[in-house]
């Protein structure tokens, strides 16, 4: 199989905060509820070794994205994610214009909080809404009411947070077109930058999965999504990944970062992380793990134990990180990275350059000639010769559009 000799590869940070007020019925996530006292310096300074840990990752490169993810990261408080934004800017070069994105919770903040993390560091919001209707966040229990959420975007403006994102699911419980539609109606009213508008689904592991809510049917899903990605695009909002939307220039550079096939440092109870072994550097690093490979390349995929506790603990016994730390650990061989690579890419409704696959890969895109003519001929994907893109089969059909690349 043919190389590229130099892979460069941008590098995001995603930290995990797992503890929510409640569980919702639909959450898949690693969250938990919060029963007792937050235990949120523990869990700083377990954050803080796990990173100090991961430094060799990052083989120089600038930080271009720092992602605060949960369970309900603003239950901490501003000091706490102002000592972990300064721990990491004392050891790691940021990008110019690094995006540091936190979750947030319309009822776990007020103007001050927002006006502290604005101090601390954090330069873009993602609020977790998902309604604007009291009878389905009832329903979802979520902890907030609609006039909360109201609240909360007024105050993210006051705060003069410039960039920020509003999650909002549609396909809930008794929910028509009528009802869907008003929510990106009220969502408008804000001028979001960014919106994530999402159908819910029923994940294996949640409440709704043992108890099942009666869902609209499939001509109401079918209506509810054509008339809403209408509506988004009259509003000037660009479809530009399977469930984003974003007005020009304000599309999500974390995600992006993922589905541009880049590498991602995780941090927290169940972070995931992705690293390109591409130097020879990080093949010495992972001598071990690279040992079971025939060809000395891959990828590293890594996932840190889940529970918080168990992640508390483990770092406070030991004081140190070993094969216990990690609930999995695996290096994708270069047969699979092409598989990989377009599960992310065609994810973008635009698709992505030719030229980024060996830049993101080191494998030539000559190894993957065949799969694409194929896939072309089969019209899940357009013209390959300048973008990587699904046509509209391949976007509906996205599993068969992959199988073409299954080793």
């Amino acid at each position: 199989m043919n190389t590229v000799q130099k892979v460069r590869i941008p590098l995001s940070i995603y930290v995990h905060c797992p503890w929510c007020i409640q569980k919702c019925p639909y959450c898949d996530f690693n969250s938990y509820r919060m029963d007792n006292e937050l235990l949120e310096d523990a869990y700083l300074q377990a954050l803080l070794e796990d990173f100090r840990h991961d430094l060799p990752y990052m083989q120089s490169r600038f930080v271009q994205s720092i992602y605060i993810g949960g369970g309900t990261p603003t239950l901490f408080s501003p000091q706490t994610i102002e000592k972990l934004l300064n721990e990491i800017y004392k050891r790691l070069p940021f990008a110019e214009e690094i995006e540091i994105t936190i979750e947030a919770n319309p009822a776990t903040f007020d103007l001050e909080k927002l006006l502290a993390l604005r101090k601390a560091g954090i330069n873009r919001i993602s609020l977790g809404v998902q309604s604007f209707q009291d009878s389905f966040l009832k329903t979802l229990k979520r902890v907030h009411s609609a006039e909360q959420a109201k609240q909360a975007i007024e105050m993210i403006h006051q705060a003069e947070f410039y960039n920020f994102n509003l999650d909002l699911m549609h396909g809930l419980p008794g929910q028509s077109v009528e009802n869907a539609i008003y929510d990106l109606q009220t969502a408008f009213s804000f001028c979001p930058p960014h919106l994530s508008w999402y159908e819910l689904t029923i994940e294996p592991d949640t409440y709704f999965y043992t108890h099942k809510p009666l869902l609209p049917d499939e001509d109401t899903l079918i209506q509810i999504q054509k008339v809403g990605r209408k509506l988004l695009s009259e509003q000037g909002y660009r479809r530009y990944e399977v469930s984003a939307y974003c007005l020009p220039g304000q599309e999500c550079k974390h995600n992006l970062n993922y589905w541009t096939f880049g590498d991602y440092l995780g941090i927290g109870a169940g972070a995931h992380g992705k690293i390109t072994l591409s130097t020879p550097s990080f093949r010495q690093l992972f001598a071990n793990e690279l040992a079971h490979c025939n060809d000395n390349h891959g990828i590293l995929r890594y996932a840190k134990i889940r529970r918080p506790e168990e992640y508390i603990g483990h770092l406070s016994r030991h004081h140190s990180i070993d094969q216990n730390f990690y609930k999995g650990k695996s290096i994708v061989t270069r047969e699979f990275i092409p598989l990989e690579f377009m599960m992310n890419a065609l994810r973008l409704t635009n698709g992505v350059p030719t030229d980024l696959f060996p830049e993101r890969t080191g494998i030539h895109i000559t190894n993957i000639q065949d799969a694409l003519t194929l896939a072309h001929h089969e019209n899940y994907i357009e013209d390959f010769s300048k973008t990587l893109k699904t046509t509209p089969k391949g976007g509906q059909f996205l599993n068969q559009c992959l199988s073409f690349f299954t080793p």
